[in-house]
């Protein structure tokens, strides 16, 4: 039988982040118990509002979070009597699917400044799907298996120990991946992004951002076509580039293919995959690998810089290197506009 709970529940307009942040510190303008539903499906959209769904552990619950424009503080009289004027606001639960939605009435000639944001806060199992989207907050998932879309216009998005097929996209923030694993896609065109302890098939993507990574193991694809790009403790197939920026990567045991068309690339390679590619186009690349590992070598750099080395076999020039190092293995590919200088551990 379908339970239907009226909530007091709101939205700012659309892409208005200034007052659009959640206010977790502040007590709950409503809360209702979930605890009798066996909630297996979370369906949210709010033109608005932070959203956040936990499967820490607490008992199944939705919180509401409820201010005015710009984070105003109104009384309980003042927001009822908005919402009954300006809004449409439900949330219902049937065959273990939770549904919160709000929208405005009137979407033409609507005053400003009586708006008001709204955040959720929903508290379920473990095992849990989640189908997620706001126009103007950020949203947070945490402690949850399953699949998991979601979607912000105008917020960031912070994800921490999930597991399964994990999507979700921002047109204006940052994003912040922890603790996760299986099938990971994210993407930004506005914000960095950053992705620690994770692992599976990991892409990230942002286009006015910084990527930042760090102890991942996979199949990896992260791309940024405005920022710099920093990696540690990789293991698995890192796969990466920008457009506008510089490469550091340290601490790296994995395949390897970077690339670079505005700034220098720094590699340090601590164990070798089956491949290393890097191609830089706008400034010199330092390379670092085993010295006693067989590698076949495919260097051009406009000057190339090494120690001494032995068990060579091959053409060896200023500006151009290739043939068989240890007798030979790993593929090593590098083609630098500016200088190689290439050390090995």
């Amino acid at each position: 039988m379908m339970k239907k709970y009226l909530l007091l529940l709101l939205i700012a307009c659309s892409g208005s982040v200034a007052f659009a942040q959640s206010n977790w510190d502040k007590t709950p303008y409503q809360t209702k118990s979930l605890a009798s539903d066996g909630i297996k499906d979370v369906f949210v959209k709010t033109s608005g509002g932070s959203i956040s769904v936990s499967g820490s552990g607490e008992s199944p619950r939705i919180e509401v979070y409820v201010r005015g424009n710009n984070g105003q503080e109104l009384s309980k009289e003042d927001i009822d009597k908005r919402i009954a004027e300006d809004y449409d606001l439900s949330v219902t639960v049937s065959n273990h699917e939770l549904h919160a939605t709000a929208k405005r009435k009137h979407e033409g000639g609507f005053n400003w400044r009586r708006q008001l944001s709204i955040s959720f806060k929903i508290f379920t199992p473990r095992q849990v799907a989640t189908h997620l989207n706001t126009s103007g907050g950020s949203i947070h998932l945490d402690n949850l298996t399953g699949n998991e879309e979601f979607s912000t216009s105008g917020g960031s998005l912070h994800i921490d120990n999930l597991a399964g097929i994990i999507k979700g996209e921002t047109s204006g923030g940052s994003i912040e991946v922890s603790n996760s694993k299986d099938n990971i896609q994210l993407e930004t065109s506005g914000g960095s992004v950053r992705a620690k302890n994770c692992q599976g098939k990991i892409k990230l993507e942002t286009s006015g951002g910084s990527l930042h990574m760090e102890g991942l193991n996979g199949t990896i694809k992260a791309e940024t076509s405005g920022g710099s790009i920093q990696a540690s403790d990789i293991e698995g197939e890192l796969i990466t580039g920008t457009s506008g920026g510089s490469v550091n990567l340290t601490r790296m045991a994995c395949s390897l293919e970077a690339s670079t068309s505005g700034g220098s690339m720094h590699v340090d390679m601590t164990r070798l995959g089956k491949y290393i590619k890097l191609d830089v186009s706008g400034g010199h690349v330092d390379l670092k690998v085993p010295g006693d590992k067989g590698m076949d070598l495919d260097l051009s750099a406009s000057r190339i810089n090494t120690a001494r080395v032995s068990k060579f076999s091959g053409e060896w020039e200023k500006d151009r290197v290739k043939g068989s190092l240890n007798g030979g293995g790993v593929s090593v590919k590098v083609d630098a506009s500016d200088s190689l200088n290439l050390s090995f551990n």
